[in-house]
């Protein structure tokens, strides 16, 4: 029986990347982005980093960056995963010795099949809502029909999850991940211990009704 992973995205803080964890997150997710709301200084994103159990991967979301700038952050962090949300072609993403994921926002005409073929290295193609100048975070869900059931990278679902949503989406997608950041906050970049686990929660039951 197949299981849903979760990554919890827009972690600031080692207290919330904590509850993250004790609620049964399979990576945290930590946005080296300094528009949003939810960037994260290197040094707040090492200690986290320092501090995860063993078997939680730990992800760097970057948009549009320099490969100066994702040098100088993986010189601190040791991150396990980078996420690629930006405009970034496969050349760029695979500079870093250090596996990868590829955020593609999706609209009424986004093939996603020629993404995974455009970035055939990635280890997974996460899926997220478009919103004009907002590379993510929206919290906003898309039409879920759009995303065909035959890609050849492991998916990943973004844009708008929440406990009240989740097993819909899973019902339909049926990704190999999902990944939650506002669904699961008190305020941008804030995460609230009872909407995680009400989230966790959903979509463990959605994995125990396979």
């Amino acid at each position: 029986m197949s299981r849903t992973r979760v990554k919890i995205c827009g972690i600031t803080n080692l207290h919330d990347a904590e509850i993250a964890v004790d609620a049964g997150a399979d990576a945290v997710g930590m946005v080296f982005y300094p528009q949003s709301p939810r960037n994260i200084s290197t040094s707040d994103a090492r200690e986290i980093v320092d501090r995860m159990p063993p078997f939680v991967t730990t992800v760097g979301l970057f948009v549009n960056s320099s490969a100066q700038q994702v040098k100088e952050v993986l010189s601190v962090v040791s991150l396990d995963l980078l996420q690629f949300h930006g405009d970034e072609d496969e050349e760029f993403c695979m500079h870093f010795q250090r596996p990868y994921i590829k955020a593609v926002r999706v609209q009424g005409d986004t093939d996603l099949h020629r993404f995974c073929q455009q970035y055939a290295s990635a280890r997974g193609l996460l899926v997220d809502s478009y919103k004009p100048g907002i590379p993510g975070g929206t919290g906003e869900t898309f039409d879920w029909a759009m995303i065909p059931r035959d890609l050849p990278l492991p998916l990943v679902l973004a844009g708008g999850l929440n406990a009240e949503n989740i097993n819909a989406a899973l019902a339909m997608v049926k990704p190999w991940a999902v990944d939650v950041s506002s669904g699961v906050e008190s305020s941008p970049g804030v995460k609230d211990s009872v909407k995680i686990a009400g989230f966790m929660r959903a979509v463990a039951k959605s994995s125990d009704d396979k």
